[in-house]
């Protein structure tokens, strides 16, 4: 019985020196967190590092995705946030280039998303399919509503604002950093064939088996 108790006592104290661990690693991350960071009840910001989303399906050849209005590893800009969700901007669409692409690639997947967005499965903010594999890039605002700069055969999903538009970053007030992904999807098909209403997981669970290549830009933004 008293060697029983004793082995009880070392495992509350090892779970005790492991929170004390804990709290201290997480303090220590909030000494080289910046400004908008996740508070990890605290009080001071802390810089939580997030799994990419696209790391859990079938790896894939990278390729090279440009932009003259965002930029890798920096905040969107407000013109690229939100105006209809009330966050102050102009749900105006990045301009985007791309290049170095596979040869097999028969047409191009363009999307943003917030997998941090509190919903619990992320946030679908802009889904254009079709677009043809000789267009190699979109002008600022081609996520209008009715947009008449996005390429012949091309089309916008209603992605999860049920709207067929961009819809730009709003993130909850003192949500944390939320990591827009902006991404240029290459696939070795001309064609979805999917319609407009299918949903964001539908479509990348369609075109799955399709995907020859992806490039990405990300954005991390706080509010």
């Amino acid at each position: 019985m008293k060697r029983k108790l004793l082995k009880i006592g070392i495992a509350l104290a090892a779970a005790g020196a492991c929170a004390v661990a804990a709290i201290g690693v997480s303090t220590a991350a909030a000494s080289t967190g910046h400004a908008g960071g996740a508070s990890g009840g605290y009080g001071v910001s802390v810089r939580v590092d997030r799994p990419n989303p696209y790391q859990f399906l079938p790896r894939v050849p990278s390729f090279r995705v440009t932009s003259q209005t965002v930029r890798n590893g920096h905040a969107l800009p407000k013109a690229q946030w939100s105006g209809v969700f009330g966050a102050g901007g102009q749900d105006i669409s990045p301009q985007l280039s791309w290049s170095g692409f596979p040869k097999s690639t028969q047409s191009f997947v363009v999307s943003m998303y917030d997998p941090e967005a509190p919903t619990g499965s992320g946030y679908l903010h802009w889904l254009v399919s079709d677009i043809p594999a000789t267009t190699t890039s979109l002008p600022l605002n081609a996520g209008a509503l009715n947009s008449a700069t996005l390429p012949a055969g091309a089309f916008q999903l209603m992605a999860d604002s049920g709207m067929p538009r961009y819809i730009g970053a709003a993130p909850p007030a003192h949500s944390g950093e939320h990591d827009y992904y902006i991404t240029v999807t290459a696939l070795d098909e001309a064609k979805t064939g999917l319609p407009a209403t299918t949903s964001g997981a539908l479509f990348a669970f369609s075109t799955d088996g399709h995907v020859v290549g992806r490039a990405t830009l990300v954005c991390p933004t706080w509010n």
